[in-house]
């Protein structure tokens, strides 16, 4: 009875120790290795019949605590290495470097080790975020791996959600909001956040791993990426100044004759322009960027394109055109078109078909004002499958600039001369039913 009283006494002198220099530590290693000469001893006592429970108690009193120091620690390092970078692709000479970088966290595209020198798509900052992610990943379990305990894969996935999420994700957006100016860094980001999308994968295995738990266990619980805020405010940046590029070539449609005396066959000079643009700019993404990445670009961009051309003719800007001019922006959206047809070595015969959607409402626009049936828009089945792009606003207003009506151009309403049918209704009339409808 003695013995326990005292051995009472000591573990409770032991846990008092322990809490006051727990409290007063600030730096995670020193919490760790504290931890591991505590391990140590509970091990030991607990082989020789001592009650240890209340030792183990204060290390899971302060598992929080470590690993928002940890945490802090992460912090510092992550803004570190992306102040580092230079958001250029990583050259690599070796096939150590190549092992070291990337078959390290499993972020290869192929199982085939390249050539070297070997130019990755990601930046020297994605290796480096991956070290500090799998560093923690090892701490934690480390920490948690006490006194016998081994069901503890829910906390350690449960912190390094919240590095990835709360850290790394944060990181990446103030890094995007404040440091990118350029295309080719956003391009870049947007390249790493792809990369990323494959470690995040490979942390969680890992975590499972250490942890020993089956990897088929982690699927079920899968959640969704959890850089995705950094991930959409790259892509929506690298939108943003690719439609900034591409509004300085299309301000030269300015410079369309929108009364001219034939159709142009060759496309508009701005549409000329725009495409050398587009091409410059698949050769370059095609080397950084997936396919599914490369299309959300192309698709906003082509998008952009389509709304200038539309909001070029219901703008104040152009006061009147003519079906010369119609025709000749047919053909700019026909060349707009051939160059997607141009990237079926890249994308499927179904992304095409959804790059080309892009281009929908200035298509439509364009082939009701050379249909012979216009007022065909003005029937609910037809314009939902034929014209489900367009608004009866613009189309007004659009229309109210059309200088010759003639029979092929709203054929159904035109009248022309001894040519004229009384059942046909003028442009007028059909300008005043869009603004009944409207």
């Amino acid at each position: 009875m003695d013995v326990e009283n005292l051995w009472e006494t000591a573990i409770s002198k032991m846990c008092s120790v322990l809490e006051d220099h727990f409290s007063r530590m600030q730096t995670a290693n020193h919490l760790l290795l504290i931890k591991d000469y505590v391990s140590l001893l509970g091990v030991t006592l607990r082989r020789y019949g001592y009650p240890v429970d209340a030792l183990l108690d204060v290390l899971s009193k302060h598992r929080d605590k470590y690993h928002e120091l940890l945490l802090s620690d992460c912090r510092k390092q992550i803004a570190e290495a992306l102040h580092a970078d230079k958001f250029e692709q990583m050259l690599m000479k070796k096939e150590y470097e190549y092992s070291m970088n990337v078959l390290s966290f499993q972020i290869q595209t192929s199982d085939i080790v390249p050539a070297f020198p070997y130019v990755a798509p990601f930046s020297s900052s994605i290796p480096d975020c991956c070290r500090i992610v799998r560093s923690f990943i090892e701490d934690s379990v480390s920490f948690m791996s006490y006194g016998g305990q081994l069901d503890f894969f829910d906390v350690v996935k449960k912190y390094l959600d919240r590095l990835l999420s709360e850290v790394l994700d944060e990181a990446l957006l103030k890094l995007i909001n404040r440091s990118v100016h350029g295309v080719s860094q956003a391009m870049q980001i947007s390249a790493n956040m792809a990369v990323m999308e494959r470690a995040c994968d490979f942390f969680v295995h890992h975590a499972a791993q250490l942890s020993g738990i089956r990897l088929r266990m982690t699927e079920r619980g899968r959640r969704q990426f959890p850089l995705n805020r950094a991930r959409d405010a790259a892509e929506e940046m690298l939108y943003g100044l690719l439609k900034q590029k591409v509004d300085g070539f299309t301000t030269l449609i300015e410079n369309v004759n929108w009364m001219a005396d034939e159709p142009g066959h060759s496309g508009n000079e701005y549409v000329n322009e725009v495409i050398i643009y587009l091409e410059t700019l698949v050769s370059t993404a095609q080397q950084i960027l997936p396919v599914h990445v490369l299309k959300r670009v192309l698709q906003e961009v082509l998008s952009h394109i389509s709304e200038t051309i539309v909001g070029a003719l219901a703008g104040d800007s152009v006061k009147r055109f003519n079906v010369n001019a119609i025709m000749g922006i047919d053909v700019d959206i026909r060349l707009l078109e051939s160059f997607v047809d141009n990237l079926a070595s890249l994308f499927s015969e179904g992304d095409a078909n959804q790059l080309k959607t892009a281009l929908a409402e200035a298509r439509q626009l364009i082939n009701l004002l050379l249909s012979n049936n216009a007022e065909n828009f003005l029937n609910a089945v037809i314009r939902e499958r034929s014209y489900n792009m367009l608004d009866f606003r613009k189309v007004m207003t659009i229309s109210e600039k059309l200088r010759d009506p003639s029979d092929r151009l709203f054929g159904t309403f035109g009248s022309r001369g001894a040519r004229q049918n009384p059942k046909k209704k003028s442009l007028d009339a059909w300008i005043k039913r869009l603004k009944d409808v409207s």
